[in-house]
């Protein structure tokens, strides 16, 4: 019997065949490989798409976040305050401007960033709180924007996990004052390289990113600040354009996914994340806690079944954040989660076979 993979990106890209190499060859064929008019029709595209007044595509997730902060006058001295239950690349942005990042511990049920933690870390040297939209699932924006207005601070949304989730009916991305998302392949809304955007609704942001991006120019050979060679190139550009088209839909399966495994798995040992009443999640992974990870994640291996761990080291406890000074045990649910995490299968060319081989699986650990 075949093995039930984790993430599968070649059924995708089989399926839009026929859509992708026609998009790809047109912009082959007017040699718009670095920015250009496909970048510029997908941000049109994408803005629409988000609810915003602009998007500004860029080389990737990481590069978004840096460039966002940036383009809000971030700098050395600064304060950021971040979750330390995220991917690490949710810090690096506030580390390449010189500024400090200053973790802060999840809730224990979302797992998302608690906003009580976040009020605590303030001081005043905080000038921004990014709030990470985790697994495709909604932080609690409310709170969050209470305390940056409290407190006069920027609110950015890393909407890396999250293309198409909302929070209150309205998009993520279109809350805080920037959204930044990541086009990684394995993301809902995925490139076939790397890739990202902001979205926001401040012309003089989109603006400043827009220079940023390309050497700091506003028109060519004149640069009136240090940029970066952060560009989106064409063919992503095209090829996001073809998959935004099919988002909604790959987003409303894997809901249909989870809520087979949520409604399926009666296995005591394993807890879910709690979802929050007032977001509608674009899931990206669905992620369970494990009392003794190894045993479960070898049980499901030798039934066939792959997984990974979302993430098993937190941002805090990382050596390229050694000098924080951090230990074991500062922000003890994040290590919680950490240490007994574990990712199911979850794309949607998922078949229904696939989805009760993984159910029977968890169910039949012990």
């Amino acid at each position: 019997m075949d093995r039930v993979p984790f993430f599968d990106l070649k059924r995708q890209h089989a399926t839009l065949k026929d859509e992708l190499m026609p998009a790809i060859k047109s912009v082959i064929a007017k040699s718009a490989f670095s920015g250009g008019e496909f970048v510029e029709v997908f941000e049109k595209q994408f803005a629409e798409y988000c609810g915003t007044k602009y998007a500004r595509g860029c080389g990737s997730g990481t590069s978004a976040l840096h460039l966002a902060l940036l383009a809000l006058g971030v700098g050395p001295g600064d304060e950021v305050i971040v979750p330390a239950h995220t991917f690490i690349a949710s810090a690096w942005g506030i580390s390449y401007i010189g500024a400090k990042p200053v973790f802060a511990d999840c809730l224990p049920d979302t797992w998302e960033i608690d906003p009580r933690a976040v009020e605590k870390a303030i001081t005043n040297n905080t000038r921004a709180i990014i709030g990470v939209h985790l697994y495709g699932v909604p932080c609690d924006m409310d709170a969050l924007q209470k305390i940056a207005k409290k407190h006069t601070l920027y609110l950015l949304e890393d909407c890396a996990q999250a293309h198409g989730a909302r929070h209150d009916g309205t998009m993520v991305g279109s809350i805080g004052a920037v959204g930044c998302f990541s086009f990684y392949p394995g993301k809902n809304l995925g490139a076939v390289g790397e890739a990202g955007a902001i979205v926001t609704n401040d012309a003089n942001v989109a603006e400043k990113v827009r220079m940023l991006r390309s050497h700091g120019e506003r028109e060519k050979y004149v640069h009136e600040m240090v940029g970066y060679n952060e560009r989106m190139d064409g063919i992503q550009a095209v090829i996001l354009s073809v998959k935004l088209k099919h988002l909604d839909a790959w987003n409303k399966r894997k809901t249909e996914i989870v809520k087979k495994y949520v409604e399926g798995i009666e296995n005591p040992a394993i807890t879910f994340q709690t979802i929050p009443e007032n977001v509608t999640p674009a899931y990206h992974l669905f992620v369970v806690t494990v009392q003794n990870r190894p045993t479960f994640i070898e049980h499901m291996k030798s039934r066939g079944i792959d997984t990974s761990m979302h993430y098993p080291t937190p941002c805090h406890l990382q050596k390229a954040y050694a000098s924080l000074g951090h230990k074991r045990d500062d922000f003890p649910n994040t290590e919680y989660v950490a240490d007994h995490c574990v990712s199911l299968p979850l794309f949607p060319e998922l078949t229904e076979q696939e989805i009760e081989r993984v159910v029977e699986a968890v169910n039949s650990y012990a």
